[in-house]
């Protein structure tokens, strides 16, 4: 079976959603607060002659005509940063303060962290995590361009992630035992890339569905064990796929103490519930609180996002 094949039965229009996946992914940029409001950022725009659209549902992400986001110098200075639109989800879902100690756990290349930091005001403490390296590089170029500050950035397996506490030893309140917030933008299978990557589903199969949801339940339990009680954790992917979403937080559901909390999508952005049920599968009825993105709602790429309170 074609892979989007399997979700005919979740779709309400599945005609459309084939049309939208097969269209080019519009050219999103979101302003960067750090370095320019909205304002002087649309300023910038206009005397550069680009043509753009601001999103009905955010007034800082704008999309496009024609020209790639780099080839503007408010893009170049850090006014602003090409990130997929419907990625600034998780970020606004986690809604970090300034002064929290926050983990991005699949951070690289680094538009969701680097809107975490925009978010913070550049304050508390933003750790960085990827385990390939190599991607850990773009992150670093992403943060410096836009003048962030409040990240260090670390290069570990999430599943197993540990610290050191922060500062002297024997000075306790200097020390970081438990993370105020966590976003998990698991690797996925990536079905929901398909208009930005139009390969993306060439090589996928079974087989890898199931093994990369293994790494979901891990790095989403670990997050889960780092994140003090009361804190939150979101949970996000690029893939329609049940397996490696609602069954990911179901499985968190049972083994962790958390709760899904809902969570309002914002205004003018359409999300459909999580699914309850999958191919013989039952799932916690709480998973209906969880967002599932489709392309042919708001003409985006594919997407899930969900967000867990830590209870003990």
């Amino acid at each position: 079976m074609e892979p989007l094949e399997r979700y005919a039965s979740l779709v309400d229009d599945f005609d459309a959603f084939r049309r939208a996946c097969e269209r080019p992914l519009p050219s999103v940029v979101r302003v960067n607060t750090l370095k320019a409001s909205v304002d002087r950022a649309r300023e910038a725009l206009d005397d550069e002659g680009v043509d753009y659209e601001v999103t009905d549902w955010h007034p800082g992400i704008f999309r496009l005509d024609e020209r790639g986001p780099g080839t503007s110098w408010p893009y170049f200075h850090g006014w602003l940063h090409g990130q997929e639109e419907v990625s600034a989800l998780p970020a606004l879902a986690l809604d970090p303060r300034p002064g929290d100690v926050v983990w991005d756990a699949c951070a690289a290349p680094g538009s969701k962290t680097t809107q975490l930091a925009d978010l913070m005001d550049d304050s508390g403490l933003l750790i960085g995590n990827d385990n390939n390296l190599g991607r850990l590089s773009a992150l670093r170029h992403n943060a410096e361009r836009l003048g962030i500050t409040n990240l260090a950035v670390t290069n570990q397996d999430a599943r197993n992630f540990s610290f050191k506490p922060f500062g002297d030893r024997t000075d306790h309140d200097n020390r970081v035992e438990a993370f105020d917030r966590a976003l998990v933008d698991a690797p996925c299978s990536c079905e929901g890339t398909i208009r930005k990557n139009p390969d993306a589903l060439d090589r996928w199969s079974m087989d890898h569905v199931e093994s990369v949801a293994g790494i979901q339940k891990g790095i989403l339990r670990r997050a889960i064990q780092a994140t003090r009680p009361g804190g939150t954790v979101v949970y996000s992917t690029c893939t329609f796929a049940p397996e490696e979403n609602e069954a990911v937080l179901d499985h968190a559901l049972e083994s962790e103490d958390c709760e899904l909390r809902e969570w309002e999508a914002p205004d003018g952005f359409e999300t459909d519930p999580g699914v309850t049920e999958w191919d013989g599968e039952e799932y916690d009825p709480a998973v209906e609180r969880a967002h599932r993105v489709y392309p042919h709602r708001n003409d985006t790429g594919g997407f899930f996002c969900a967000k867990l309170e830590v209870t003990g």
